[in-house]
């Protein structure tokens, strides 16, 4: 599959700050603690997110060093993803409310996607508030909703790891162009 990539040393102009500067740091500064004010805005910025049909499928399960939580979370990260995720100052589980028991809708086609909106506000609150954001989904899945147990319909889609990054953005970041964004998922033949 060929995909059209560049190297930007630099986002375009026009494109908001915030959005410019994201970036997902693959270390965080281990002593850069999240308070409840700032989780609570993290959570805030998630709600306001746009759904489908103002349905709002998502959950979170937050966690910071220290609290039971996070040693409950930590033991199920893949050893690629635990040698720098443990070093921010909060992991938060993202849930999915993909099966809608008090409704007449058996699965919620849009709940991944609305999730990913939710995911995407707290994402740019975080930015906002000097902390970086490093979704992934390198844990134990199986392991992991063992041990949370979601309820009946929820279930659990990624990892996200905020904090203060440890060292500067990458000098340029690999993209796809685009042109690749509008053409990718089309066949060439007409």
């Amino acid at each position: 599959m060929y995909r059209d990539v560049q190297r930007d040393l630099e986002p375009p102009g026009g494109i908001h700050p915030l959005l410019a500067g994201r970036f997902s740091p693959y270390k965080f500064d281990p002593s850069a603690a999240i308070d409840d004010h700032s989780l609570g805005l993290l959570l805030e910025a998630a709600r306001w997110a746009p759904s489908a049909g103002n349905s709002q499928p998502w959950g979170f399960f937050a966690s910071r060093p220290g609290e039971r939580g996070h040693e409950r979370v930590v033991r199920h990260l893949a050893p690629s993803s635990a040698r720098w995720a443990t070093d921010a100052g909060l992991l938060v589980v993202t849930l999915a409310r993909r099966y809608v028991g008090d409704t007449q809708l058996l699965y919620s086609e849009f709940a991944d996607y609305d999730l990913g909106q939710a995911v995407a506000h707290l994402t740019v609150q975080a930015q906002a508030m000097g902390l970086a954001a490093h979704q992934f989904r390198a844990f134990d899945l199986e392991g992991l909703t063992e041990e949370l147990r979601p309820n009946p319909g929820w279930a659990i889609v990624s990892m996200i790891a905020l904090g203060k990054a440890a060292g500067e953005p990458p000098a340029s970041r690999d993209r796809r162009s685009i042109a690749d964004l509008g053409s990718a998922p089309w066949s060439m033949s007409e």
